[in-house]
């Protein structure tokens, strides 16, 4: 009896086991598929769409990616080149080509409205695609906003500034610090004296601070934060490395921050 007992028990036992590992499979999975779908979102520093026929755009350190509905252009991919800036204008055009397409985006500063939805963006994009070996262009318009690179998303505590170490008593209370918000394209943080806000723009290896608002508590006289307000505000470029962010300026002036876990 008992043995006839384990022969029934023991497959539904194995059947249980084995549905619970295809279960987790399919749960590691589907979060494999989230993150990479999450990091593919994130790797682009602008993004671009248009209807009527649809397409998309999306720009990224590496490369640029175009999608859309319409024959013979449902996916291209080119490597990144920098734009060609407009001397008298916010304009920038990227030419892009390879093995079968050649594609040319123009973005221009000014409020865009999309067609197909309530939204308003920052840009308006036009897109100029065709094969190789055709003759004309199919003229493409639409909408598009930039994004900021998702790594700077955390809070950031001031190390040094033109390479000199800072403490606590070069400033009141505490050193200054960053909390850079990605999704919505701001900041805040402490100067040093005063409490501050505003707006990041990045773009590729570009990033500005902008909108500066400050708190206006008397500050001591021995205190930095008009250095660090000085430096922060004339930041062009920046790179993330072992940790730490450093922002600099086309004169080579250097701020540095370490990552606050």
């Amino acid at each position: 009896m008992k043995t006839v007992l384990y022969a029934l028990i023991f497959p539904l036992v194995m059947l249980s086991c084995k549905s619970t590992k295809i279960s987790k499979d399919a749960e590691s999975s589907k979060e494999t598929v989230m993150n990479t779908n999450n990091d593919a979102a994130y790797s682009s520093f602008f993004k671009a769409s248009g209807n009527e026929p649809f397409w998309n755009i999306k720009m990224g350190r590496d490369k640029i990616i175009f999608k859309s509905l319409i024959p013979d252009f449902e996916d291209g991919e080119f490597e990144y080149s920098d734009p060609i800036m407009a001397m008298d204008a916010n304009v920038k055009t990227y030419r892009l080509k390879n093995n079968q397409t050649t594609l040319n985006i123009t973005i221009i500063q000014g409020k865009c409205s999309d067609s197909m939805a309530d939204k308003v963006s920052p840009y308006t994009v036009k897109a100029e695609i065709k094969r190789n070996d055709a003759l004309s262009f199919q003229i493409l318009e639409g909408c598009g906003a930039y994004s900021t690179d998702y790594r700077l998303h955390d809070i950031w505590s001031l190390e040094s500034l033109n390479g000199d170490k800072v403490t606590s008593e070069n400033f009141e209370l505490q050193k200054p610090y960053i909390e850079i918000n990605s999704a919505e394209n701001t900041f805040m943080g402490y100067a040093g004296c005063n409490n501050i806000n505003g707006s990041v723009f990045s773009e590729n290896k570009v990033l500005r601070f902008t909108d500066v608002l400050s708190t206006l508590k008397m500050c001591l006289p021995n205190n930095q934060e008009s250095k660090f307000l000085q430096l922060l505000q004339s930041t062009t470029t920046y790179k993330i490395e072992n940790n730490r962010l450093t922002l600099s300026n086309a004169s080579g002036a250097e701020v540095v921050f370490r990552k606050v876990d």
